[in-house]
């Protein structure tokens, strides 16, 4: 399977959190400025990648559409379990990885990011003065290995998993010249963030 990025690329979008601090409702189904979350970023990932993956523990909600819908492997809730069951089910060498809540992920990050995965190269991850952004970035399927062991010993912390992996990072004043106001990382956890979002839009 060929991808339409530069390198062979899955893209990958995480949806099995709990939203327990949104009364369990699927995040990636909300509306912002009328339009679903996962709607937003579905449009971007089928311009950029042949392979979409879903992973979601509630796949009956997703079936309309056009992707491979996965479920975690570990029973631990987390992003990291996502994230190891994203790389475990794709096909390609790496993955494009975003959460299902962020409304205002723009194209040009996600290129800016896989367009800077080079062969020797585990993770390529934006960091700003808040810190790393692991849920959009491109990892190897090389780092499956460590994200299972890290799943198996209960320990969930993204960056410490990875850190013996080789990783690429993208500065802030590089990601505020495609992004000015990092609106890709705004994600959405509570009814207040949603009303941000709408005032965003």
């Amino acid at each position: 399977m060929t991808s339409k990025s530069k390198f062979p690329c899955s893209g990958v979008i995480l949806s099995g959190g709990l939203a327990a601090r949104y009364d369990g409702t699927e995040k990636a189904l909300l509306r912002v400025g009328g339009v679903r979350i996962l709607d937003r970023i579905y449009e971007i990932y089928r311009e950029l990648f042949d392979e979409i993956i879903l992973v979601t523990n509630s796949p009956e909600k997703f079936l309309e559409w056009d992707l491979l819908i996965v479920s975690d492997l570990f029973q631990i809730r987390s992003s990291l379990t996502g994230i190891h069951a994203g790389l475990f089910y794709m096909t390609n060498p790496y993955a494009f990885i975003s959460a299902c809540d962020t409304p205002f992920l723009k194209k040009e990050m996600v290129e800016t990011v896989i367009g800077k995965i080079e062969a020797q190269i585990d993770i390529v991850m934006p960091e700003t003065s808040a810190g790393f952004e692991p849920l959009c970035a491109a990892y190897s399927q090389r780092c499956l290995e460590a994200a299972q062991n890290h799943l198996a010993q209960k320990k969930l912390k993204i960056t410490k998993t990875f850190r013996k992996s080789r990783i690429k990072t993208i500065s802030e004043k590089v990601l505020r010249k495609i992004d000015p106001d990092l609106q890709s990382f705004f994600n959405i956890n509570t009814a207040e963030d949603l009303k941000r979002a709408e005032e965003m839009v």
